[in-house]
């Protein structure tokens, strides 16, 4: 009898092929949702089955959070996961680690591949990012020829800006050659001179939209030279475009509103500062006014005429002031040189002739004050109020020896 194996090891002998089986350790499986139980344990059990099988599967409580559904019997999904054996029962299960609904689910996860994948390469790094500038003349439009998202763009460009020029690239914006189709259009735009491109279309489902998720438009987009704004689907849209895309805007109206410059705001504003400008202008040139008066009032102090006037005036003014006072002096001196004249007047000897006296003279031209002064017979000239007389002594008599 050859080697024999417990079930345990053979169980794990099995489980160990299935671990070293790449395939089946990362594996989609799409099948509709059957004995659906949600443990109180917080895991998931259910089988997935299709027309002809079914398989057991297991969700864990701690991948539940991934979960953005909850799961029921009926519904179309595609499990994400791995393939193994439970030892104890040997038997086969799927072990879930994403799942989500049939259809979308592919394309999500697509979606979500492409996304890393294009963030790794550096696709989406803020400084690839050109600015939008904010007064394009001429704007580029990647979109279908009909439909509602070129004319949501004509309408708002031509109320903002009525000058703007817009320039069509048509393309077709669903389908299996919508995505070449844009990035055609895309390539088509950078011969022409325009200053800005919004690449877009309306809204719809995930498969509509799914053109702008596609790689080769995201390449369009990275390696346009010209600004890029998507515009792809609803504002809760969100495709690779807008990722790469120099800006994104929610709608196609809001790509054109970011686009297109409002030429009434835009000239509202110029006259609002041509007005702050004459403001402060008339400010400016009253404030030099100002100051130019008052330089102009220095330079007139300062002027030589201005100054020679004012030392003229000074000058006038000190000499009125000293004539002023030499007037007074000569005055008060007047008044006290006629005081002293009338003192003088009455000690004047002709003050005493006049009332009478003589003065008496010798020979020597001295006043005789005294009879001791003269001798007999000496010559003695008398002065009078209205002469003289000459006279001789003849003799002299003391007070004492007269009448």
């Amino acid at each position: 009898m050859g080697n024999v194996y417990t079930v345990s090891q053979v169980n794990q002998y099995i489980k160990n092929m299935f671990i070293q089986d790449f395939l089946l350790n990362r594996i989609h499986v799409r099948g509709e949702v059957s004995n659906c139980k949600y443990h109180p344990n917080g895991h998931v059990y259910f089988s997935l089955k299709d027309e002809s099988g079914m398989i057991s599967a297991i969700l864990f409580a701690g991948n539940r959070k991934g979960l953005p559904f909850r799961m029921q019997d009926g519904q179309q999904v595609v499990v994400f996961g791995s393939i193994s054996t439970y030892e104890r029962d040997g038997t086969y299960q799927l072990y879930a680690r994403e799942i989500v609904l049939d259809g979308a689910g592919l394309l999500t996860q697509r979606f979500q591949e492409l996304k890393e994948e294009l963030e790794e390469m550096g696709m989406f790094a803020p400084e690839y990012k050109q600015p939008i500038p904010p007064y394009a003349k001429t704007i580029g439009i990647v979109t279908a020829p009909t439909g509602a998202a070129i004319r949501d763009i004509i309408h708002i460009a031509k109320r903002r800006n009525p000058y703007v020029k817009l320039l069509l690239s048509p393309a077709l914006v669903q389908g299996e050659e919508a995505a070449p189709s844009i990035a055609a259009a895309i390539r088509r735009l950078e011969k022409e001179d325009v200053d800005v491109i919004i690449v877009g279309r309306g809204g719809g489902s995930m498969e509509d939209l799914w053109a702008f998720n596609e790689e080769e438009v995201a390449r369009a987009i990275f390696h346009c030279p010209v600004p890029v704004i998507s515009a792809v689907g609803h504002e809760t849209d969100t495709t690779i475009a807008d990722y790469v895309a120099d800006l994104r805007a929610p709608t196609p109206s809001a790509a054109a509103e970011l686009a297109v410059f409002d030429a009434c705001a835009v000239k509202e504003e110029k006259e609002k500062r041509m007005l702050t400008l004459q403001r402060e202008m008339e400010r400016r040139i009253q404030t030099i006014r100002m100051q130019l008066s008052k330089e102009q009032e220095i330079f007139r102090r300062l002027h030589p005429g201005v100054q020679i006037a004012g030392q003229r005036r000074r000058l006038a003014d000190l000499e009125l002031r000293v004539r002023e006072k030499m007037e007074w002096k000569i005055q008060r001196n007047r008044q006290r040189l006629a005081m002293q004249m009338e003192v003088f007047a009455g000690l004047s000897p002709m003050g005493k002739l006049n009332q009478g006296y003589a003065f008496v003279t010798g020979e020597d031209q001295q006043a005789v004050r005294s009879i001791s002064g003269v001798r007999q017979g000496e010559h003695l000239t008398l002065y009078v109020r209205d002469g003289t007389i000459d006279a001789v002594v003849e003799r002299t008599r003391k007070k004492d020896d007269g009448d």
